[in-house]
């Protein structure tokens, strides 16, 4: 598998050719077992072929039961610079809920450890578990800002279908999601982040000034990126393509030199409905100048008016004519995109 990851590296290097990679992302999955020789083979591959900014974000997922400190010590001699740990809670009763493999201690001692070698850290939190008093969540919350992590991402629980969550609630096992809570919970994050130095750049995302997810930032302001390996998606700005998810046959294809993928050109009206969506969900907001100027004057006209009635909600801000959602609006935002999508154009 690696060696056909840098092959499909070096397949695709021609269409960066021109652009500057600055960030590299190991993601999807559970990319921190790989040894730190094969990380490291695939990032030399990156340097070897594509033109690298020099100060790249180089960031791997990792799960705390991954994160020993012979393991990390490992990632801090590599290129890797940025850590993203799924921890989750840091309650046990939670941990099991959500069927993850690592326990409260550990979650408490990877980032102890992490702490001592990387600057650059990113820790998942969830907020809506059923169970999750208020007290607890900000316990979670709390033991993020002692360990001074400079970027924490926090996202609503969701039952999956077919899933042992949806099965414990149908038999009554654990009570149903409660949105109200999920909502109380995330005007807790967003109020007890920004007064500790946290800046709220998108729906999910709080970060300290210079600690930003440059991986991050970039879908959502449109930039091009490449993605390799089964399943990985790619965007050059007109077009969006996926790999194959099957691993035999995405292995086949590379050693056969093809690029096992498909391709979809989008549409004007997916891109203006997807940079309505991005946008809404980031600080950087929706430019009323860009949709004119990229969509045409319908589309502004479009976007003014069904954003009115959001307008007069105070769910919807315009500055510098920058269309933006508010504080009230923010827990909101996906919702109000969709009513804002231009749907049936072509």
């Amino acid at each position: 598998m690696v060696l056909a990851l840098a092959k499909e590296l070096v397949l695709r290097k021609n269409e960066f050719k021109g652009e500057l990679v600055e960030t590299i992302y190991f993601g999807g999955g559970t990319p921190s077992i790989l040894s730190s020789e094969d990380l490291n083979h695939l990032i030399d591959e990156v340097y070897a072929n594509y033109k690298v900014s020099d100060n790249t974000e180089i960031t791997i997922e990792a799960n705390p039961d991954d994160l020993n400190d012979k393991r990390i010590k490992e990632l801090a001699a590599s290129r890797v610079n940025r850590l993203s740990i799924g921890v989750q809670s840091f309650f046990e009763e939670d941990l099991k809920l959500m069927n993850r493999a690592h326990n409260a201690n550990e979650a408490k001692k990877c980032l102890e450890l992490a702490v001592q070698y990387f600057d650059n850290i990113s820790v998942d939190l969830i907020y809506g578990i059923p169970g999750l008093t208020n007290e607890k969540w900000l316990e979670n919350i709390q033991i993020l800002l002692d360990l001074n992590i400079p970027h924490i991402s926090s996202y609503a629980l969701t039952v999956e279908h077919k899933t042992a969550l949806e099965k414990m609630i149908q038999k009554g096992e654990i009570p149903a999601l409660d949105d109200g809570v999920a909502h109380e919970q995330f005007l807790m994050l967003v109020d007890k982040l920004e007064a500790n130095g946290f800046v709220h750049y998108e729906l999910s995302n709080f970060g300290k000034p210079n600690y930003f997810s440059q991986n991050n930032s970039a879908y959502w302001l449109g930039k091009k990126y490449i993605g390799i390996g089964p399943s990985a998606h790619s965007y050059d700005g007109i077009n969006r393509s996926w790999n194959v998810s099957n691993n035999s046959l995405y292995i086949k294809s590379m050693q056969e030199s093809k690029l096992p993928s498909e391709v979809e050109t989008l549409s004007i009206t997916d891109r203006y409905n997807e940079y309505v969506m991005t946008g809404l969900r980031t600080v950087w907001g929706v430019s009323l100048e860009i949709i004119e100027k990229e969509f045409g004057k319908d589309y502004l006209e479009y976007l003014l008016q069904n954003a009115q009635r959001f307008l007069d909600d105070e769910k919807l801000i315009i500055e510098s004519n920058i269309l933006k959602t508010t504080k009230k609006g923010k827990f909101f935002c996906d919702g109000i995109a969709s009513d804002l999508f231009w749907l049936n154009l072509e």
